[in-house]
């Protein structure tokens, strides 16, 4: 695991998010294992339908493809889970390294229980659970509406940045994909490139490939580059009379013309209509 819970103080934040949703929710690590859920137990339904080991893989590979999805578009993901409830992932991110997840689950979305009991029955036949079981457990669901469950979203998604801010989870500071994160944070406007990194860290060419990959899920000239635009967007909004070869110099290009070259094929537009349209 490449990050540090502070698990008391954690499991106090889950209970109150509990205490104001009603909705139960899970942390877990980078690897989608489970560190702490408040509360401990999964709603009725759900507990049935995992008590089969086709069910309970199903419900895990959800999970997964769930987490992958936020963690990609590095925000929160409401979802429909294989077996109809509706669920929310949200990733957390430390200093751009996904570290973990939030989740939200076991929602009965229905406007009636019945209406979720055909559902629920329909996409859960393949397994094999006690019907008799499920349909008494499905009836003493408690409905929830649609805003409602959005407004849980967002707290959920307000709660995954409070852990960060509040270093309630935090990095393993020696770890290779801190320090590859932070040297690049720290140097991406000089010349940068494999042999340098490589030597920094210590590693080979192959390793840094591997960990930029894994850690950005993009190359290191994409991630140079998208940390670049990044702040050449932000020079040109903020500084309106800061000459364009200037704003360049300090992204790091020294020639302007591929520094225009390459803002306009990531931004869609050159730099000077891109301020024009900060006016």
């Amino acid at each position: 695991m490449i990050s540090v819970f502070d698990m008391e103080n954690l499991q106090k934040l889950l209970k109150d998010f509990y205490a104001i949703t009603g909705i139960r929710i899970t942390v877990f690590d980078e690897r989608m294992r489970e560190l702490a859920a408040y509360p401990e137990k999964v709603a009725p339904y759900c507990a049935l339908i995992r008590e089969s080991a086709e069910g309970l893989k199903a419900c895990m590979e959800c999970d997964r493809q769930a987490c992958r999805s936020a963690a990609e578009k590095k925000k929160t993901l409401v979802y429909r889970c294989h077996a109809g409830l509706t669920e929310a992932a949200a990733p957390l991110y430390a200093n751009n390294i996904l570290i973990g997840f939030l989740l939200f689950g076991h929602v009965f979305p229905y406007a009636s229980r019945e209406e979720g009991w055909q559902e629920i029955r329909r996409r859960c036949a393949a397994f094999p659970v006690d019907r008799e079981k499920l349909h008494k457990a499905v009836m003493q669901a408690v409905p929830m509406r649609d805003d409602y469950v959005r407004s849980a979203a967002h707290i959920l998604h307000a709660v995954a940045s409070y852990l960060i801010l509040e270093r309630m989870a935090t990095l393993k500071e020696d770890l290779l994909e801190v320090r590859l994160d932070t040297y690049i944070s720290d140097h991406y406007t000089e010349p940068l490139d494999a042999a340098r990194l490589s030597h920094v860290l210590g590693i080979g060419k192959t390793q840094l490939y591997s960990l930029t990959k894994k850690l950005y899920r993009q190359g290191m000239a994409a991630r140079i580059r998208e940390l670049r635009m990044k702040k050449a967007r932000s020079l040109l909004r903020e500084q309106r009379d800061l000459p364009l070869a200037e704003v360049a110099w300090q992204c790091g290009y020294q020639d302007y013309n591929y520094f225009f070259t390459v803002f306009r094929r990531e931004v869609g537009c050159t730099p000077r209509e891109w301020r024009n349209e900060m006016t």
